[in-house]
């Protein structure tokens, strides 16, 4: 039953609420977990997220991010996701390599060749067994993230994101998709304009069908 399934899309695209609700679906369904997410996986890992989220750090140089991510997630991989793989069980994560080629990658311009050797490196040459990527417009996906951003007291990941051009965010959302037509038999691509509930119907059965898992 081992899997390492993840969960990508840009800002506002609701992977990480639909990767909620099918993780309390499967608990339910006694499948064994690990749920989890980039860069914040870790105690390290949050730490490093500390410098990488902070609003402030507007003028963090690209290559300074895609260290720090691969950072967090070299700490992630051998101390939490290999180990639980090794247990037999699913595990659930909230972005993982995919995002470092759209966002560093494809979003700031740098070597893609130089990303593969980096993410290769830092996550034991680790593929995902499923990702699920949930795609939407740009500016639904900016209004949606915003209106949530609202709502939280301290700055997020989003925040120091949502201040790029919305050329960046275009870059992203095209990365995913060219990543996604470059392995589609990994992919599940999802549309994410739809409601909350149509597309949770869709990830558990999907994700039902990829463990086997019988009702």
């Amino acid at each position: 039953m081992k899997s390492l399934i993840t969960f990508e899309g840009i800002e506002g695209s609701g992977k990480s609420t639909q990767m909620r609700l099918v993780a309390e679906y499967l608990i339910e369904k006694n499948v064994p977990l690990l749920i989890t997410s980039e860069p914040s996986g870790t105690d390290i890992g949050r730490k490093i997220g500390g410098i990488l989220f902070n609003r402030g750090h507007h003028y963090m140089c690209a290559e300074t991010e895609v260290f720090l991510f691969c950072a967090a997630r070299s700490q992630h991989v051998r101390e939490m996701i290999m180990p639980a793989l090794k247990e037999n069980r699913v595990v659930l994560c909230d972005r993982f390599s995919d995002a470092t080629y759209a966002y560093q990658g494809i979003g700031r311009g740098l070597s893609l060749e130089f990303i593969k050797l980096i993410n290769d490196y830092s996550s034991m040459s680790l593929r995902p067994d499923l990702t699920f990527l949930f795609d939407l417009p740009v500016e639904i996906g900016l209004k949606r993230a915003m209106e949530r951003n609202d709502l939280l007291k301290e700055s997020s990941f989003s925040d120091r994101f949502e201040r790029e051009h919305l050329d960046f965010h275009r870059r992203v959302r095209e990365g995913y998709l060219s990543i996604y037509k470059s392995e589609p038999k990994r992919f599940c691509l999802i549309d994410a304009t739809r409601n909350i509930d149509t597309i949770q119907e869709e990830v558990r059965r999907r994700v039902a069908d990829f463990i086997n898992l019988r009702n």
